[in-house]
Parts: structure tokens; sequence; C-alpha cells
């Protein structure tokens, strides 16, 4: 089980999005805590992170995952045309 870390562009997003849209994005970070690495996830090129991004309709949650400290970081929310 990981342990997820939140940035702080994160948490402005889940507090101004609508409440419906917040809590399909807070089910799906809550299935990546048990595999971090879902059917739909996939790598985002062009960062010196190792970033991946999983798709919530028109959403995307871009996370990197440590495998050594068992954390999730949640970098950035947003659509998909300004999240990249």
């Amino acid at each position: 089980m990981f342990d997820v870390n939140y940035s702080n562009q994160t948490k402005r997003f889940l507090k101004k999005a609508d409440n419906i849209v917040a809590r399909r994005i807070l089910e799906k970070i809550e299935g990546l805590v048990n595999d971090p690495i879902i059917h739909d996830t996939k790598r985002v090129e062009g960062y010196t992170e190792k970033l991946f991004r999983v798709r919530v309709g028109d959403y995307r949650i871009l996370y990197e995952v440590d495998y050594a400290t068992k954390k999730i970081g949640i970098v950035k929310i947003d659509k998909r045309g300004r999240v990249y």
C-alpha cells in the first residue's frame, strides 16, 4: 500500500472542482494506492522526472511513484489541454 502526497496545485484544484469531478478523481487516486500502475496509465514524455498520467474523463492526473519509500506524489491535475 502506497502513501499519497498532494502538491499545492492539486489541493487548490480539488477545492475548486465540482463535487462530482472531485469525487471521481479521488476514487481514481484511491485505486492507485493499491496498484500505482493500472491498465490505463501512460508514461509522460518530456519531463526530467518519471511521470505517469491517468485519465478521468476530460481531466488528467500527473503523478510520480517512488517504490523505495512507497509514496505516490500527485504532481498536477487539470484538463487535458492545460496539464502538459
